[in-house]
């Protein structure tokens, strides 16, 4: 029997119950999509811009929502990761301030220079510091669930942040791409969890393949980009292990050529490329053209598509994937998933 197919043994090495949360990406879906039904908030002035600061698992959601929305918000959408917010916040800028703790410092540093700027700013957290500028400012509070890791608290960030813009006028309403996106959610949940063996699970298969091994993520420029972030972030705190990603069609113009050495190294590269169907037809055939060049350098190339209908659900679907990657991988590693101790010992360097 497979080490991933013997539950004893997943347990034993997730005493934080990681998978649960895991498993509860579609519950914290419809979740947010019942509590965003009654969301409101103060209409604003005139927006021409829309940004969201955060960082790690606060950002993420930006991310999937500014590539969900490509085609119906109107206005530029960015993602800032940083202390410093660009030049161009001013009055008709909404800024969404993410920290899941509300403890951030680059996130409140970026409230801080947001609001000297006179823009529009909701403020989308568990509590802490954030919270409490959120109240003594009169700015809106989007309230996250308290008790999650960072990372595990997308699917409701995400669904918060796409509700706001929809409250706004910004975006259509998406009621039916998230009843779609959970539905297909539960079921892919079935589909990769622990009860269902390795020779049928696609999640299992994939982390035994990569286990030991650099790990890197390939995915388009359109929609995919978000979630080639999120497989490595979560391959990289779950299951402490190294990845890198990059994107078609940049990666052609320089990353490909790095394909020719060290020899011995890309030999010990395990390689996920994550498929849309609504990608460039010239990104396709470029996607297929790559794989066949990297599959000479390295044995192990993986190949997985997106499924469902709507961008919202398609690109959930692939992030589910990902994240039951990094756990099974985190348990072949021998590591708890949960803790990210390094991160919390340059926090405290960083407040000395």
């Amino acid at each position: 029997m497979s080490i991933l197919d013997q539950m004893d043994r997943l347990a034993s090495l997730d005493p934080q119950s990681m998978l649960q949360l895991i498993e509860s990406l579609p519950t914290l879906v419809a979740g947010a999509a019942r509590v965003a039904q009654v969301l409101s908030l103060p209409a604003p002035p005139r927006i021409s811009q829309v940004l969201v600061s955060g960082m790690g698992g606060s950002a993420i959601g930006g991310d999937v929502i500014r590539a969900v929305t490509a085609d119906s918000l109107k206005i530029p959408f960015f993602v800032c990761r940083d202390y410093r917010l660009p030049g161009f916040i001013a009055s008709d800028t909404l800024v969404f301030a993410s920290s899941y703790s509300g403890n951030t410092e680059e996130t409140l540093s970026a409230y801080e220079q947001a609001r000297a700027a006179g823009a529009t700013i909701i403020c989308l957290t568990s509590g802490g510091k954030l919270a409490s500028l959120a109240r003594t400012n009169g700015h809106p509070l989007i309230q996250l669930p308290t008790g999650l890791p960072p990372r595990a608290a997308l699917g409701y960030s995400s669904v918060m942040l796409l509700s706001a813009l929809r409250v706004l006028g910004l975006v259509p309403d998406m009621t039916g791409p998230l009843l779609e996106t959970v539905d297909l959610l539960n079921g892919l949940v079935a589909r990769y969890g622990p009860g269902t063996p390795e020779q049928s699970n696609e999640a299992k298969r994939i982390a035994l393949s990569v286990h030991g091994r650099l790990i890197a993520v390939y995915a388009s420029s359109a929609l995919m980009d978000p979630a080639a972030v999120r497989w490595r972030g979560q391959i990289e705190e779950n299951a402490k292990n190294l990845a890198f990603h990059h994107l078609l069609p940049e990666m052609n113009h320089n990353e490909l050529v790095g394909w020719e050495l060290p020899d011995r190294l890309l030999q010990q590269i395990g390689v996920v490329f994550l498929r849309d169907r609504a990608d460039h037809p010239q990104v396709q055939r470029r996607f297929d053209l790559t794989k066949e060049m990297i599959g000479m350098r390295t044995s192990v190339v993986h190949e997985v598509w997106s499924e469902g209908e709507s961008p919202l659900a398609r690109i959930f679907s692939i992030i589910c994937l990902g994240d039951f990657v990094s756990f099974y991988l985190a348990c072949l590693n021998s590591v708890d998933p949960t803790p990210v101790p390094v991160i919390e010992t340059l926090k405290q360097k960083l407040g000395a």
